[in-house]
């Protein structure tokens, strides 16, 4: 291609359409076509009739349910309150019962109430549904968390271009003590919008803090460390990583029974999930299951302080080389060089690569 200029746009246009490409993949893989797989579903009682009833909706729903009995009422409210399963049935000949916990995932008890309405009405009977754990008033969906993790991921992975690009002369270690504080800035931003602006969480708000903290220093120290060795490609790793396939893994609109295998798969161990499911332990469901998560949040911190480490023993013969050319250039009675040195075009390659870079994830 004879046009430098040329060449130099359309190679900018790669990052837009790959985004374009993953995302569609992503999303409409994630959310377009949800369906119950091995959604784990209870039946109230002991009896002879409850377990051929139990096997009866198993049969009949295959692959999409996994059905157990638990002896009473109170066992099924645990097993919801748990999470451990997503709606429990309570046989009746004249008030059939569902019990359904919408605070862990509305889709999903929209779901299971789909599956045994028609078996209450083919005994000629309604349905009654009780809801064990709702959410709060101010958010009825539950899915304010979803929006709530968007906002928490735009701001640490957009403000990896500014510390990764714009700051790519400090030392790793300045980068990274960046990355620290801009967490705590974006956690406390999330904590605002949970708290006093949209009353998403009416108590533990603190706890909400340090979940977001946790998740964001962990995208931001990934990507800081990262784009020592992508540059201007971070931004679509980050995109990868902490939107296409954290988004779509972290069970803020559908949990993983609702998904295939692959998203659901992602939900046990990606960050976006660790903090979804986090906040709804602290919120909804009394801490339980809260540590697993918290462990999640820390091992991906745990990763970014990896990976930022590797990328300061990586860049650290580069900064050797700038600091050595600073120095020639500066010593005394030097004549100026008629080239630049390594250290001068280190620096103003970098700088360069900032400014696209910037350009770039701005337009994004």
């Amino acid at each position: 291609m004879r046009s430098p200029a040329l060449r130099h746009v359309l190679t900018h246009l790669i990052t837009p359409l790959l985004m374009c490409i993953g995302m569609g993949l992503a999303y409409m893989g994630a959310f377009v076509t949800p369906e119950p797989h091995h959604m784990p579903v209870a039946v109230v009682g002991t009896t002879p009739q409850a377990k051929v009833f139990a096997q009866t909706v198993k049969d009949t729903a295959g692959d999409k349910l996994d059905v157990r009995t638990v002896a009473d009422r109170a066992d099924a409210v645990g097993l919801l309150k748990s999470r451990e399963v997503t709606g429990a049935y309570v046989p009746s000949a004249k008030s059939p019962e569902l019990l359904v916990a919408s605070a862990a995932s509305d889709m999903g008890a929209t779901a299971v109430e789909k599956v045994f309405t028609p078996v209450a009405a083919r005994q000629g009977v309604p349905l009654k549904v009780t809801d064990v754990a709702e959410p709060v008033a101010d958010d009825p969906t539950g899915q304010g968390l979803f929006f709530l993790l968007i906002a928490l991921s735009i701001g640490s992975y957009a403000s990896v271009a500014a510390i990764g690009a714009a700051g790519s002369a400090l030392p790793m270690r300045v980068r990274a003590l960046f990355a620290l504080g801009v967490s705590a800035v974006v956690s406390a931003i999330g904590a605002l919008l949970a708290g006093p602006v949209f009353r998403l969480a009416h108590h533990d708000l603190a706890g909400v803090w340090g979940m977001a903290w946790l998740y964001s220093a962990g995208i931001l120290l990934v990507g800081t460390g990262l784009h020592t060795f992508l540059k201007r490609w971070t931004t679509l790793a980050m995109m990868v990583l902490f939107v296409m396939l954290n988004f779509t893994s972290s069970g803020g609109l559908f949990r993983p029974e609702l998904q295939n295998g692959f998203f659901g798969t992602l939900h046990a161990f990606w960050n976006g999930a660790g903090f979804v499911e986090g906040v709804r332990s602290l919120l909804y469901f009394g801490g339980d299951g809260l540590s697993r998560n918290v462990w999640t949040l820390l091992v991906w911190l745990l990763l970014g302080l990896a990976v930022t480490g590797v990328a300061a023993l990586y860049e650290r013969p580069r900064h050797a080389r700038h600091a050595a050319g600073t120095t020639a250039t500066a010593a005394p009675g030097a004549h100026p060089a008629p080239h630049p040195t390594a250290g001068e075009a280190d620096a103003r390659t970098a700088a360069e690569e900032a400014e696209e870079e910037t350009e770039e994830t701005v337009g994004v």
